[in-house]
């Protein structure tokens, strides 16, 4: 079925081969934006998780790998995560 959609339109090929694929940091960016500025504890519900602290590890490596994508409010107590 596949093989017939690209026969039938070379688009579709070009669509295909352009796909991108997501790092679960980016997909976990993609929902704070979604959510909008909020706690980790929010933040981590959002995702699906249960617990508030779920995400710490994500958090640390989006900090490390994507400091430019994420702004961090330190400057109060639960901190606030929002994405850029």
């Amino acid at each position: 079925m596949m093989l017939e959609e690209i026969e039938k339109s070379p688009e579709a090929v070009i669509i295909a081969a352009d796909e991108v694929f997501k790092t679960y940091e980016l997909m976990c960016l993609d929902k704070l934006k979604e959510i909008g500025r909020s706690t980790a504890r929010d933040w981590s519900f959002a995702m699906g998780y249960t617990h508030r602290s779920s995400l710490a590890k994500i958090i640390r490596r989006i900090t490390e790998q994507y400091p430019e994508m994420i702004k961090i409010y330190y400057n109060r107590f639960p901190r606030l995560y929002e994405a850029l």
